[in-house]
Formats: C-alpha cells, sequence, structure tokens
C-alpha cells in the first residue's frame, strides 16, 4: 500500500550503483561495522551492511515505471547507517530490528509533526491514495502473473475506528511489501532532497503563503504522524511468505522493523496500517467522521472503500403485561385469547459500508450520459436545488490530458467581489484535492461557474504555490475558459430567449468585469453583452443585433451612458440622431460605460459616445457651418466670457434640434455619468476630478428662439443685466439636462423663482382678484343693466359783451 511505486525506485537505484555506492559513502560512516543486537547479546559484525537511500526524485503513484523517474544528482545520496535489533522484553515477542532516521529526516519529521501543516484531515487522503496504489500495482502486475491473487481476488480499501481508544485501522488488499522493501519504503524519505525541502518551506514561510505542502515532496506516508503518536505498518507480500511489522512513533528517531508470529494479526496479502491518535486528535476516529472525509476526499477512486459503521433495524418484540391488568383480565372468562402487547424497538449492529458508491460520471462517454444524470450529479456535488441552466462534458488530450464537466448555476450565490469561491473541484486521479482557488482554474468573473476537473498530469498533492507556478495549470486554464464561453454562448444561442435572460439576469455584471479585466477574450465576451437601446422598447438588445440594425450610411455604434432608462431616453443629445433613425445604445448599469471604453471597437464598428464633442454624424455642410460660425462668432466669445472657467469653448451645436443649448464633455473627458460615479466613490482623487470636470463644451443651437435673442442682445446690449442673467440660468439648466449636477442649486432655484415673478406679475390680478366696495360704489352706476343714452348738447354762441 505504502510507497508502492518508490520500492520500484530503490531497487533500481540499487542494481545502478552496485558495489559503486560504497565508494560514494563517506569514511566515517563507511568503517562503522553494524553491530546487530538480539535478545540483549550482541551477535557477530555483519558484513553485509544495509544502505538507507535518500532518493532524489518525486513521488509516483499508481503503476508509473521506473523510466519515467528523473534521478538528479545520482540516484543515491551516499551515507550507509548502521542496523541494529532493538531489545525486546521476554514476552516470546519475535526479535525486532531497530533502524535510525537518517539526522536530515529527524529535523524533516519534527516539522511535519510540529509546524507544517495546518489542515490535518488530508492524512486520510494520503494513505487512502497510497492503498489504491498498491492495488493498482497488484492489478496490473497480476495480469502477467496470475498466482500473485491466489490469496483473494477481491481488491478493497477497509476503513476501521476505535473511537473509544483513538485508533484508525487501514487495511487492503493491495500488493503488499516485503522485508526490503519495507526499509526502502518507511526507512527513508523519497523526496526532491530534503535540503530544497526545507528550503522551500523556508521561502513559503517568509513569504507568508500557506505551507499545505503535504505530497510535493514525497511525504504523503509521513502525514500519519499530523495525527498519530504511534503508526504501526502490518503488511504481507504474495512474493513472500512472511508478514512483516514497520512500528514508528511520531517523537523517534528510529523505527523497528520485526516478522509478525501472532496468528490473529495475519493477514493474506496486503497492508494494515494502525494509527494510535494523539489525544486533541482522537475526533478523527469517529465513524462519522472518517465517512464524512472519505467521502469528500477519495469518493471516486476506482476501488470500493467500506467503513466500519453502525447500522440498526426495527422490529417488534413482546411486552410482559402488567400482573394487575392481567389478573383483570383473567377473570373475565372469555374465550378469545387475549392479545400479547408488543413495542417497536431498534437493534443495532456494525457492519461493513460502501461509502464511494458514487462512480465518476466524468470519465464516461459524453455520448452515453443523459442530462438527467447531469443535473442529477450537478445537485448532488454542489448542494443544488435546481437544474444548471448549461453543462458541459469534455476532455482534452495533447500536450495536457484532463476531463471536465462544467455547469451554469440557474441561480447567483457569489457577489462579484467574492474573490474565492468553493465552485471548482479539482481532483487527481479521481482523488479530491482541492476547492479553494482563488483565480488558479478560472478567472474572477468566470467564479460562478461550477464543475469537477480530473487530471493525470498534476501531481498528487497540489498546493496553491505550485497552482499559481505550474504550466500545466496555465494550459489547463486557458482551456477552461474556452469551455465556458463555448458553454454561455450556447444559453445566448437557445430558442428560448428567456434562458439567456435569465442569465444576464444574475451573471450579466460578471461578463462586464471579464470585459475590464481580461483583453485576450474580448472577441469571446462581446457576443454576450447585452443592452438596452433606443429602439429596442425596453428589451436587451446583443450587439450582433444592433450591427445587423445599422443603417447603410452608418459608420459607428452610437451610446450614451445615463443613471437610469428614462434620463437616457430624454437626453438632449439624442435629438438628432432619432431624427436620423439612428438606434444608440442606452448604458445605465454603472460598469456599461467602463466596460465599452474597454472594448473600444466591435466588428471593426468604433464605440462613440454622443455625449462628447466633435461628433460626426457624416451629414457636414461645410459652407453652411462657416455661415453659422461667422453669424454667431460673437455671441460664442460673449457667452464664453461670461462663463469664464466654466467651460472650455463655446461651439455651434450639430447634435440639436428643440433643445436651445447642451453641455458636452471633452473628447478626452469624463462624461457626466462617469462624473457622478466619480464622484460617489468614497476614495476617489478630488484632484483629478476638479481637473476632468473642466473640460466641458458648451453647445448652442443657433435655431432656437432663446439662442436668437441673446445673439442680438449681444450685439445691441451685451452688457444688459436681465441678459446676463438669462445666459446663467441657461448654462445651469443645461448642465442639469446634460446630466452634470450645478455647483450651487440653491443660487439657480433663486433665479429661476425671480424670472418666473417677473414673468407672471400681475397677470392674472385683474381676472382673479375680487374687487374691494369703495370700488363697487364707484362702478355702481356704470354697472347698471339698462343702456344709457348720451344727451346731444346744441353750442350756444356767445357775444363779447355778455362774456365780461
Amino acid at each position: 500500500m505504502l510507497g508502492a511505486s518508490r520500492r520500484s525506485l530503490c531497487a533500481a537505484a540499487r542494481r545502478r550503483s552496485a558495489a559503486g555506492a560504497v565508494s560514494a559513502v563517506p569514511g566515517d560512516a563507511a568503517s562503522a561495522p553494524s553491530r546487530p543486537v538480539s535478545n540483549g547479546v550482541q551477535r557477530a559484525p555483519q558484513h553485509q551492511r544495509r544502505l538507507l537511500s535518500v532518493l532524489v526524485a518525486p513521488k509516483v503513484t499508481g503503476t508509473s515505471s521506473v523510466a519515467s523517474l528523473k534521478l538528479m544528482d545520482g540516484a543515491l545520496v551516499g551515507r550507509r547507517y548502521e542496523s541494529s535489533a532493538a531489545a525486546v522484553d521476554s514476552s516470546g515477542m519475535p526479535s525486532a530490528e531497530k533502524y535510525e532516521y537518517q539526522a536530515e529526516v529527524n529535523r524533516l519529521m519534527d516539522l511535519i509533526v510540529h509546524s507544517l501543516y495546518s489542515n490535518k484531515e488530508v492524512f486520510l487522503r494520503e494513505l487512502v491514495s497510497n492503498a489504491s496504489d498498491a492495488l493498482d500495482k497488484l492489478r496490473y502486475t497480476s495480469v502477467t502473473d496470475p498466482g500473485l491473487l491466489k490469496d483473494g481476488p477481491e481488491l478493497d480499501i477497509r476503513i476501521q475506528t476505535d473511537k473509544d481508544n483513538g485508533i484508525i485501522t487501514i487495511t487492503d488488499t493491495g500488493i503488499g511489501m516485503t522485508r526490503q522493501e519495507l526499509v526502502d519504503s518507511l526507512g527513508t524519505i523519497a523526496s526532491s532532497g530534503t535540503a530544497k525541502f526545507l528550503k522551500a518551506l523556508k521561502e513559503s514561510q517568509e513569504a507568508g503563503m500557506d505551507s499545505n505542502l503535504i505530497g510535493q515532496f514525497g511525504v504523503g506516508f509521513y502525514s500519519s504522524f499530523l495525527v498519530s503518536d504511534k503508526v504501526v505498518v502490518s503488511t504481507k507480500s504474495p512474493k513472500s511468505d512472511k508478514q512483516y511489522v514497520w512500528e514508528g512513533e511520531a517523537e523517534s528517531s528510529s523505527y523497528t522493523i520485526r516478522e509478525e508470529k501472532d496468528p490473529e494479526k495475519l493477514i493474506p496479502r496486503g497492508t494494515r496500517l494502525t494509527l494510535y491518535l494523539k489525544r486533541d486528535d482522537k475526533g478523527f476516529a469517529h465513524p462519522e467522521r472518517v465517512q464524512k472525509l472519505v467521502k469528500n476526499y477519495s469518493q471516486f477512486v476506482s476501488f470500493p472503500i467500506y467503513t466500519w459503521q453502525e447500522k440498526g433495524f426495527t422490529k417488534e418484540v413482546e411486552v410482559d403485561d402488567d400482573p394487575a391488568e392481567a389478573k383483570k383480565e383473567g377473570d373475565g372468562e372469555t374465550k378469545a385469547e387475549a392479545k400479547k402487547k408488543t413495542k417497536t424497538v431498534v437493534e443495532k449492529y456494525w457492519d461493513w459500508e460502501l461509502t464511494n458508491e458514487t462512480q465518476p460520471i466524468w470519465l464516461r462517454n459524453p455520448k452515453e450520459v443523459s442530462t438527467d444524470e447531469y443535473n442529477e450529479f450537478y445537485k448532488k456535488t454542489f448542494n443544488e436545488y435546481l437544474d444548471p441552466l448549461a453543462s458541459s462534458h469534455f476532455t482534452t488530450e495533447g500536450e495536457v490530458e484532463f476531463r471536465s464537466i462544467l455547469f451554469v448555476p440557474a441561480t447567483k450565490k457569489e457577489d462579484i467581489t467574492d474573490r474565492k469561491t468553493k465552485n471548482i473541484r479539482l481532483y487527481v486521479k479521481r482523488v479530491f484535492i482541492s476547492d479553494d482557488f482563488d483565480g488558479e482554474l478560472f478567472p474572477r468573473y468566470l467564479s460562478f461557474v461550477k464543475g469537477v476537473v480530473d487530471s493525470n498530469d498534476l501531481p498528487l498533492n497540489v498546493s496553491r504555490e505550485i497552482l499559481q507556478e505550474s504550466r500545466i495549470v496555465r494550459i489547463m486554464r486557458k482551456r477552461l475558459v474556452r469551455k465556458a464561453f463555448d458553454m454561455i454562448l450556447g444559453i445566448s444561442c437557445s430558442e428560448n430567449r428567456d434562458d439567456y435572460e435569465r442569465f444576464w439576469e444574475n451573471y450579466g455584471k460578471f461578463l462586464k468585469l471579464g470585459v475590464m479585466e481580461d483583453k485576450e477574450n474580448h472577441k469571446r465576451i462581446a457576443p454576450l453583452l447585452r443592452f438596452f437601446s433606443s429602439q429596442s422598447n425596453d428589451e436587451l438588445i446583443s450587439l450582433d443585433e444592433y450591427v445587423e440594425n445599422m443603417k447603410p450610411e452608418q459608420k459607428d455604434i452610437y451610446f450614451i451612458a445615463a443613471d437610469s432608462l428614462s434620463s437616457a431616453k430624454n437626453a438632449p443629445f439624442l435629438e438628432r440622431l432619432t431624427e436620423k433613425e439612428y438606434e444608440v445604445l442606452l448604458l445605465v448599469d454603472p460598469m456599461d460605460e467602463v466596460a465599452i471604453q474597454n472594448l473600444n471597437s466591435y466588428k471593426d464598428k468604433k464605440f462613440v459616445d454622443i455625449s462628447k464633442e466633435d461628433l460626426d454624424l457624416g451629414d457636414k455642410n461645410e459652407d453652411r457651418e462657416n455661415d453659422i460660425k461667422q453669424e454667431y462668432s460673437q455671441a460664442c466669445d460673449w457667452i464664453k466670457k461670461r462663463l469664464g472657467d466654466k467651460v472650455a469653448r463655446v461651439d455651434i451645436s450639430n447634435r440639436l434640434r428643440s433643445s436651445p443649448c447642451v453641455l458636452v464633455a471633452a473628447k478626452f473627458g469624463w462624461s457626466a455619468n462617469m462624473e457622478r460615479l466619480m464622484r460617489a466613490q468614497s476614495m476617489g482623487d478630488t484632484s483629478s476630478l476638479d481637473f476632468m470636470r473642466s473640460r466641458k463644451v458648451f453647445e448652442i443651437n443657433p435655431e432656437h428662439e432663446i439662442i436668437k435673442s441673446l445673439n442680438v442682445a449681444c450685439r445691441n446690449n451685451p452688457d444688459d443685466p436681465e441678459a446676463l442673467k438669462a445666459l446663467d440660468v441657461l448654462f445651469e439648466t443645461a448642465m442639469i439636462s446634460s446630466g452634470f449636477t450645478p455647483d450651487n442649486p440653491a443660487e439657480l432655484s433663486g433665479k429661476i423663482y425671480e424670472m418666473m415673478s417677473s414673468a407672471i406679475a400681475g397677470k392674472w390680478a385683474s381676472q382673479g382678484q375680487p374687487a374691494s366696495p369703495s370700488q363697487q360704489d364707484a362702478a355702481a352706476p356704470c354697472s347698471s343693466s339698462e343702456p344709457l343714452e348720451a344727451e346731444v348738447v346744441e353750442p350756444v354762441e356767445v357775444e363779447v359783451g355778455q362774456q365780461k
């Protein structure tokens, strides 16, 4: 079970080294004779010394051949250690040989036990993986040597716990180990060099990284010491008639190997690993917890895994009658026999239970898997209750080989700001490795995608540092992202339009974030985007639909950003484009404008913000424009002088029809919507805000009556207070209609109230105000309903003398 492939490596290394290895041993170690001791009596020196080698090779699982291993710096580190037998008591136990760990191995073991790992539960994953390797080795070698299965054809793993005493026993029926293989596999740490391990550990601790490095340096078996004070390995190889026991302790610098003589502890074939748990880790010996860990990490191991579980069944048992009631019933002489009373009880017992009964669906041919099977697997694996919107089952071959099933959830559970999710479950050779990723397999904007990834090319134990640096992982990420986009594109092309509307409602913001963060995939993201438009009747459209609806003479894709759909539809910037029947995208989401600016163009059509200066609609008449500019040049200068630094300049507008004026942003400045968003940023840069706000252009409509009147006022009386006041109100009103915020709303309100007062003062007073009593008396003679006749008075001639 343990170190199945390392045995082959050690054997090959010894054959390769042969006698030449002795010459590489330091003189002090080579000269020390071995002095085995049995039952306290010293033996004669042994001329054949055991060579405990430290191999410079990564851990290999499964049935990988020795040829696939790369031995660096020579196969062996030439150090020999004395082999001595430990003194045993006089109870009849077989003699045990004691072996010393290498000094550097002692140091490494101390790190493993005390400071290296924070997630202790992975020890069970490691040991089950080793058991699976041993079973694989036996299965493959039995093809050429069927006699290896003579002791039993069953290939399985069984885990039994004793929660009272804190003991876990893991038994497999795999290839087992001989005595020499025990020394080679469990007596040394086959790794890429202890010094390299310690160096990498120091670097990771200095960088503040997670030091979860189990398996990276071939210390999978030694993870058992994370939770154990003592480990006993009892193993029987079909190639040997004897069963041997390896025994080691966490705090010890040595281990012992002895032959198993107890008939009750003999096994036909395989390995039995017994862990005596530490006091603080005895919780791992609970059957329910072991079963949960197996389902989490080893659910899809190809061999059956049984755990020892408590079960129960119900049955009816008789209940003794109460003597008083029995006497009462006996007094009544009834012919019918009295019915016996029973009750239901639960009978408990212990038995083996298959824990990994779910088969890995991703290993099957996609053509043979139904939609219901995919949905059931999705719900069970990710604890969902709704069917996914889409799924993608694929196998990637070539430079990197892996299998995967991806799903798009029907509802959103993660927020776009969540950097870490547990939506992708990574397996290596069907053994669960991790679901704690931070963008290694999927970018943040695709973090909502759920699925499983199973690779044979990654090492069995993968830390986050390996994922970030691995070329294999980078290739996997690229292909996973491509498949995810294909899956989403399939939803958008579905005949049921509601499916993509549901998707966009949940995950539209994620794709917009992708436009900002992933420039390489712009061509894949852009067809998936959806926006409102001036001609879509409150329905979202794609960029492809917009391009199809473009007028023949239209060269660009026009858009405007606003805080609401109503504001965007009624903005003065649309007047000329609406007249020409040009469609305009209405960007009402805070992320829309930034996404479009990062996208820049689509199908060779540039995105143009109609709220910025230099808008070209393709219908310029230079002669007419020159005449208008000449006519209104004085008015433009007068307005600019009055507004001062509030605007960069004053121009004649070609985008207005019914509005007198509009305030547009500079070509490289912020739009009104962007300025509003930047104002809302609590950590915004006020200096840049002030600079960008100053870059505005005031455009006037020369065909509007207000502008014509102001042009006359400019020529005749440019210092008229009423004209200047009207100009101020006009500018601040244009700010509001253009989406900007006035600097002093209260002052603007006062000016509007004053102009309204002047306009309506006394207008309705003679019609609506009642007359006073004196006014009624004075008007009484005139108020008679009878018509009055005028009296004609004839002129009288007066002589001069009479006048005197």
